[in-house]
């Protein structure tokens, strides 16, 4: 072979090497924890090893973390940085710890895992991340279990001062996949004013009598997608928030829900605008309420798809927020204080529920619910628990629970409002004292208009109209 194809052969290969070693494509890291002394036994603390094999992580990455399996990994917090993506091996879990020392002093860091201001992270592998929330019940109740609250450090109030499962706080290029999140004590996988995030794979499973134990809460953070997931948990499911800045460009398919709050839920937290969600091809089961609009803080919403959901609503206990509505969107000032907003441009379309209560939408005097369609519904309203009826639930703040037989479709402070190819079936049982299919609050409904809208009673083998 000639020397000048031997050169320009030399020459390729080392130009090709260097840009697939190069910052565009580095070459990743694998690091395992028990290589730095964890034990995985469950009993001893590894928090130091699993802190150690992030910190070993080249700078900016990429490198995996790995927690081999068999193995239970007890820590307290732990904190990612840039460029590094635990993995958990299938038949792994971490364990988060129980005690008060286990977390950092300022309570908006209390996490089992956490990622502050980081870059390209996140958690995978087949494994499990525990919160251990049997360990923070104080008192079982049947209604809804009492928790342990640490108000006493002072750096938050009330009876929800408890650890987080998993944080990612001020990142971009966020991903979690094929992992299961198990028994949260608190909110289950947080992200914080974050960018760019990717959800698929994932398991939820909270306790279904633990209070606070949310699902996904997407807080202040934008360019979400959350795919093939299934979320069974005692508080809101999917939940999006809005304390410091817009929430935008969310897109969630192909889930599973079940929750004894709201499946999917806006805000409460709202003071800022919500914009440009899908949801599609979603399973929501047995949960206190279907779709859900808390819209409590001034911030507006619009242009949001809600396309393909299967939906069935059950009354529980009303300490629970909810009362069996497959679908309810509400905007109303949470107290003196707060700013009216406005919820406009929505689409409910190929929607089927079966339901103990009705559709509720209701806007306020100065923040009006405009241009709502509902197209391609198949609606069935059916008694099968023991729990009173007879309420129509606008906490929190606004009107609290006011008493109000039930109604196909409340509707108040409205303006815009399309209906298309919607069915409504009702029980005829005479102990169900059903009311009106559609109910108006006078002279606050405008512009509305219903084409192939049809209601009836159905027998038990839902043959007659």
């Amino acid at each position: 072979m000639k020397k000048p194809v031997i050169f320009f052969l030399f020459f390729f290969l080392t130009q090709y090497l260097l840009a697939t070693s190069s910052p565009l494509n580095p070459i990743s890291v694998t690091l395992s924890v028990a290589d730095f002394g964890a034990a995985g036994d469950g009993r001893r603390y590894d928090t130091a090893p699993i802190q150690t094999a992030i910190n070993s992580c080249p700078k900016g990455g990429p490198c995996h973390v790995t927690f081999p399996a068999p193995g239970k990994y007890l820590t307290a917090t732990v904190f990612l940085k840039s460029g590094v993506v635990l993995v958990v091996e299938p038949g792994a879990t971490i364990l988060g710890g129980a005690r008060l020392e286990d977390y950092p002093k300022e309570s908006w860091r209390w996490y089992v895992v956490v990622a502050e201001n980081a870059t390209d992270v996140g958690i995978r592998g087949g494994g499990v991340v525990d919160g251990q929330a049997a360990k923070f019940v104080v008192r079982e109740d049947p209604r809804k279990n009492v928790m342990v609250s640490w108000n006493q450090t002072g750096t938050c109030l009330g009876d929800e001062c408890r650890p987080r499962l998993i944080g990612f706080i001020g990142c971009k290029n966020v991903e979690v996949s094929n992992i299961t999140l198990n028994q949260p004590a608190y909110w289950c996988l947080h992200l914080v004013r974050s960018n760019n995030i990717s959800i698929k794979d994932i398991a939820i499973y909270g306790d279904f009598n633990i209070p606070n134990n949310d699902g996904i809460d997407i807080e202040d953070s934008n360019n979400t997608v959350i795919t093939r997931c299934q979320i069974d948990t005692g508080d809101d499911a999917i939940c999006p928030k809005s304390s410091t800045g817009p929430v935008y460009n969310l897109t969630v398919t192909d889930c599973w829900i079940r929750s004894k709050s709201s499946a999917i839920k806006l805000g409460s937290a709202s003071w800022f605008d919500f914009k440009h969600f899908v949801f599609d091809n979603i399973t929501i089961v047995d949960s206190h309420r279907g779709i859900g609009f808390q819209i409590r803080d001034g911030g507006n919403v619009s242009d949001i798809v809600f396309s393909n959901i299967n939906i069935s609503t059950r009354y529980y206990d009303p300490l629970w927020w909810g009362r069996a509505e497959p679908i309810y969107v509400t905007s109303c000032p949470r107290d003196s204080t707060s700013k009216e907003a406005s919820i406009s441009d929505i689409l409910f379309i190929n929607i089927t529920a079966n339901s103990e209560n009705g559709i509720f939408l209701s806007g306020s005097k100065r923040g009006l619910l405009r241009n709502l369609r509902f197209i391609n519904m198949d609606i069935t309203y059916r008694r099968f628990t023991n729990y009173a009826g007879g309420l129509l639930d606008y906490r929190p703040g606004c009107q609290e629970l006011v008493k109000h037989r039930t109604a196909g479709m409340m509707m108040e402070h409205i303006e815009g409002l399309e209906v298309i190819n919607v069915d409504m079936r009702w029980s005829n049982h005479q102990l169900e004292q059903w009311n009106n299919p559609l109910e108006f609050r006078p002279s606050t409904v405008n512009n509305i208009s219903f084409h192939s809208f049809n209601s009836g009673f159905y027998t038990d083998s839902k043959s007659n109209y």
